[in-house]
């Protein structure tokens, strides 16, 4: 990993390519993509006529394009109910009950933190919480199937009370999802499954097809032409956020175990070649035991190939002069997972700004995060935690505010409003606010 010192120095360093990019695609992808459209385009332009495709086009569109771009001939779109239930004689038993244990975890995590409806009657207002009616979470499949995504996702919504949740995923080669991420949407609740992935599945869970119905809200992270259409379809529907390359930033001291530090940067090196493990601490000796960790664990990972062009190009340890420091770079950073792997951690936690999501201590480890914990494992990225919350029950939700307001509260208010109204020549506004004491009198007399 490469090693920076100072806090200026670190920002100047992890500047480099941050935020989600979605400008450049690799050289191999851009062929695939001149190839199906038959002229070179950009990651955008390329979406853009997906998404227009699907809009007229419909299932006939969807058929063509998995063929042009993954060389995969679908059938059903739908996954009939009967097949996901036999998927379960594909998966081993320990995996199934791994699945259902972090889904009771995730459900009891989401169930503390549903907000409730409220009303003040003295006050005359209040708060309707009211979920949206249809969901379609997006589960991405790429290199290796993601059940866990589809826990992650589908049950915030079922416990925020979504009516219905569909799930697009890529197919595999026999046109069908994978059968682990059937028995996950089992588990889930999931009420409808589609073997469609890409900018496609977006374009239809926005637009409607023949098959996939269209929805209110479209959650979950996928590759760059997935967070493409999700941006380019907002405002027809509802989004969770844009996902980027995950990330993991790592504060520790002298007291921190290298080799957890190490193990915990890897899981997320692992991920994708564009990850971002980052170390700041406040110990050189630190962070040269966990560059050592890492070059001995590194080889012996079956994803190598993919965690090695992450450390050596993405990671960063940066050394800083104080834990005040490195708090300040973790907030400036926003990352998508902050550890505090620093003694008593909690007296840490009310210095902490912009993370999606903050692990204490050694136990509290990130993998978790990803699998059990009991929050989604939806986070923002790129920096986006300094606006946005990761997926959860506020994703699904929408507050109506009440007005019900009492006579003598009414005309006790009624004078604010009309003098705000006339001084913005709203004379309607002021009347339709004076007229209520004319009409109704004054309760008071």
């Amino acid at each position: 990993m490469k090693i920076v010192r100072g806090i200026e120095e670190s920002k100047i360093v992890l500047s480099v390519d941050r935020g989600i990019n979605l400008d450049t695609v690799p050289a191999h992808v851009q062929a695939t993509t001149e190839r199906v459209f038959g002229e070179p385009l950009t990651p955008q332009r390329t979406v853009e006529k997906i998404l227009a495709s699907v809009k007229s086009e419909g299932d006939s569109a969807i058929r063509r394009l998995a063929k042009a771009i993954e060389g995969v001939e679908l059938g059903e779109f739908e996954v009939a109910k009967a097949e996901i239930k036999s998927s379960y004689d594909a998966v081993d038993r320990s995996v199934i009950d791994a699945l259902e244990m972090s889904a009771e975890r995730v459900e009891k995590y989401h169930r503390s933190a549903k907000p409730e409806s409220w009303m003040s009657f003295d006050e005359g207002y209040g708060g309707l919480v009211v979920p949206c009616e249809k969901v379609g979470a997006y589960v991405p499949g790429g290199t290796a199937p993601l059940p866990s995504t589809v826990l992650m996702s589908a049950i915030p919504a079922k416990v925020a009370g979504v009516r219905e949740v569909l799930v697009c995923t890529p197919p595999t080669s026999t046109g069908k999802p994978e059968a682990v991420t059937l028995v996950a949407s089992d588990i889930a609740g999931v009420d409808r499954v589609f073997g469609v992935g890409g900018a496609q599945a977006i374009g239809a869970m926005t637009y409607g097809t023949e098959t996939i119905p269209s929805v209110d809200i479209i959650c979950g992270p996928g590759n760059i032409f997935v967070t493409l259409a999700k941006k380019q379809v907002y405002g027809e529907v509802g989004i969770d956020g844009l996902y980027g390359p995950t990330e993991t930033l790592i504060v520790a001291d002298e007291t921190a175990n290298p080799t957890l530090c190490a193990a915990d940067l890897l899981a997320q090196a692992e991920h994708d070649v564009l990850a971002r493990p980052v170390l700041v601490t406040t110990s050189e000796a630190l962070a040269d035991q966990v560059n050592l960790e890492i070059e001995t664990r590194l080889a012996r990972l079956s994803r190598e190939s993919v965690a090695r062009p992450a450390i050596e190009n993405r990671a960063v340890i940066a050394i800083v002069d104080s834990l005040d420091e490195a708090m300040e770079l973790a907030n400036w950073f926003a990352p998508e997972h902050l550890c505090l792997m620093v003694p008593d951690p909690w007296s840490w936690v009310s210095s902490v700004r912009n993370a999606g999501i903050v692990f204490l201590g050694e136990f509290s480890h990130e993998v978790l995060g990803d699998y059990v914990a009991g929050p989604s494992h939806v986070m923002p990225t790129g920096g986006t935690a300094r606006f946005n919350s990761g997926l959860g029950i506020h994703s699904f939700v929408k507050i109506m505010p009440v007005v019900a307001l009492s006579n003598a509260v009414s005309n006790q208010i009624a004078a604010g409003a009309s003098a705000i109204a006339r001084a913005e020549g709203l004379t309607a506004h002021a009347e339709a606010a004076e007229i209520r004491k004319e009409i109704l009198g004054d309760p008071q007399g």
